[in-house]
C-alpha cells in the first residue's frame, strides 16, 4: 500500500512538466467497461475524478465487484489529433461488495495507456494494483472503453 501511495506522488510530482497544454480544457466521459470503472469522468486539464462500479476476476471466471472513486493524472499526449492520446496514472478508493472484499476498504494504483480511436472513442490499457488490509496485493491488467465529449478549445 505505501508503495502504491508514493509512486503514484511521486507521478503526481513529476508530471506537470510533461506538455499538458495539449489537452482540452474540459472533457466528460461515460466509461463503459472496467477501466477506470463502469460509471463516469471528468477531466479538466490535466486531472480527472471518476467514479462508478468496479469489476475485476483475480482468478479465471471468478468476478470481485466494487464501488470505485479516484483520480487521474494526464500526461505525455501522443499523437497530432485535437484530443491526443495519453498516458495515465491514478489512485483511488474502493469499497468491496462481494466476496472477500465485502465490506472492506482497498486502494487501487493504476497506470496506463489511452487511444483516442475516432472522435470521442477511446480504449484504455493499464495495470492496476489493488490493496487491502488483510489481504494480499493484487495485480491485474485493466482494459477499458469509454466515450468522451470535450469542450472547444479558444483558439
Amino acid at each position: 500500500m505505501q508503495k502504491i501511495t508514493l509512486f503514484s506522488l511521486l507521478l503526481l510530482a513529476v508530471s506537470p512538466g510533461f506538455a499538458l497544454s495539449r489537452f482540452s480544457t474540459h472533457e466528460f466521459s461515460i466509461n463503459g467497461f472496467r477501466n477506470p470503472s463502469i460509471g463516469a469522468e471528468y477531466r479538466y486539464k490535466h486531472l480527472s475524478v471518476h467514479a462508478g462500479y468496479y469489476t475485476t476476476a483475480f482468478e479465471s471466471g471468478v468476478f470481485t465487484n466494487f464501488v470505485k472513486t479516484g483520480a487521474t493524472l494526464w500526461f505525455l499526449p501522443v499523437g497530432k489529433k485535437e484530443n491526443p492520446s495519453s498516458f495515465y496514472s491514478s489512485l483511488s478508493y474502493a469499497r468491496g461488495l462481494t466476496r472477500e472484499y465485502k465490506d472492506k476498504n482497498a486502494m487501487i494504483g493504476e497506470v496506463g495507456f489511452r487511444w483516442m480511436v475516432w472522435r470521442g472513442l477511446n480504449l484504455r490499457i493499464g495495470v492496476a494494483a489493488l490493496a487491502s488490509s488483510g489481504q494480499s496485493l493484487k495485480i491485474n491488467p485493466t482494459p477499458g472503453i469509454s466515450y468522451s465529449f470535450f469542450s472547444k478549445r479558444k483558439k
